[in-house]
């Protein structure tokens, strides 16, 4: 993301990669997109995890990118390639600075009970496996445009990432109290390839009786579950309520999915002294209206009213009562670019 003086994103786009070994080319590629417009002054970096050592946005030097891909076990699908692409970026654009925006950091907020798992408390005093949480940025940004829309800065908001990853933060007066995803992006909610939480003897099982090693585990918990292990077909939630029509498997990941996200909004809630607000927002959360009002018809002892959405786009209140539920796009870069430009 290439941000310029007016606190907005100059350039961004998905750029499709497929290993590390192409962040040179990405970044080529974006930078064609600048083309002769205004001249880059500084570069914004999504960062998936940031564990105990970033809490903020980073200005990036040697050191820091050394810290990025050390944290990659933590973030194996997302550190890596973003510390290349790093790389790449400062060798095309070294005059300029560059700054990290983690995922993780929003969550530095969560109380010690938040945070902690009932493990043997050496493993977090001593190695530091605690709840970290992700989709920081699109979080704080949902609940500050939330806050806009309502009017109010003293809400008590849930809101409900749903894309490719999923994850639900309970935030409080703009703070993250409460967040579903953990020390890694795996826990939490069913998503796209991911499996989210399973009883942990599923693994021993399986690791036991049919001698799948940490490998084979990795992939499977990362490549091979969520919408796409219960379908068998695809991982793409729009496609999934096509076939659900037709399809028994396509009908259960649906389901399976509705009920694992409506569960994490009600105990997201806990964490607050009132919910005033539900956000949706995320590929799947902004696009698929079936999907929010699965999820919304078993919320209603919470107070979440039902949905009945005219067709519509763009930021929006979808339903009031004592829960309001919006709608609000996934932001980002917004975000990343307001936070590069406080530091450059």
């Amino acid at each position: 993301m290439l941000a310029d003086s007016h606190e907005r994103a100059e350039a961004s786009s998905t750029i499709p990669m497929h290993g590390a070994g192409e962040a040179a080319d990405a970044v080529r590629r974006a930078l064609e997109q600048v083309g002769h417009g205004p001249a880059v002054e500084a570069v914004g970096h999504r960062v998936v995890h940031g564990g105990s050592l970033f809490t903020r946005t980073t200005l990036i030097d040697d050191d820091v990118l050394r810290q990025i891909r050390e944290l990659a076990s933590l973030a194996p699908l997302h550190n890596p390639v973003a510390a290349e692409v790093i790389a790449a970026a400062r060798a095309a654009l070294p005059g300029v600075p560059h700054a990290a925006a983690f995922d993780s950091a929003f969550h530095a907020t969560l109380p010690k009970d938040a945070y902690v798992y009932a493990l043997p408390y050496s493993w977090f005093a001593d190695w530091g496996y605690r709840r970290y949480g992700f989709h920081g940025l699109s979080v704080s940004g949902s609940a500050e445009r939330a806050a806009a829309l309502l009017r109010r800065d003293d809400l008590g908001i849930v809101v409900a990432h749903l894309g490719a990853g999923c994850s639900v933060t309970a935030v409080s007066h703009g703070r993250s109290v409460s967040t579903s995803m953990g020390m890694t992006p795996l826990e939490g909610l069913v998503m796209g390839t991911r499996a989210g939480s399973v009883d942990p003897g599923v693994l021993l099982a399986a690791q036991r009786e049919h001698r799948l090693d940490a490998s084979a585990l990795e992939n499977a918990l990362e490549r091979e579950s969520g919408l796409l292990g219960i379908s068998g077909r695809t991982a793409e939630m729009k496609d999934l309520i096509e076939l659900a029509r037709v399809d028994e498997r396509a009908a259960l990941a649906v389901a399976v999915f509705v009920r694992a996200a409506a569960g994490a909004i009600a105990a997201a809630a806990t964490s607050l002294t009132r919910l005033d607000a539900l956000v949706f927002t995320g590929g799947i959360g902004e696009h698929a209206a079936s999907v929010r009002a699965g999820i919304c018809d078993r919320l209603g002892t919470l107070g979440v009213p039902p949905l009945i959405e005219p067709p519509s786009t763009g930021d929006r209140v979808i339903a009031s009562g004592p829960v309001a539920v919006l709608v609000i796009e996934a932001r980002e870069d917004a975000v990343i670019a307001r936070e590069v430009r406080a530091l450059a």
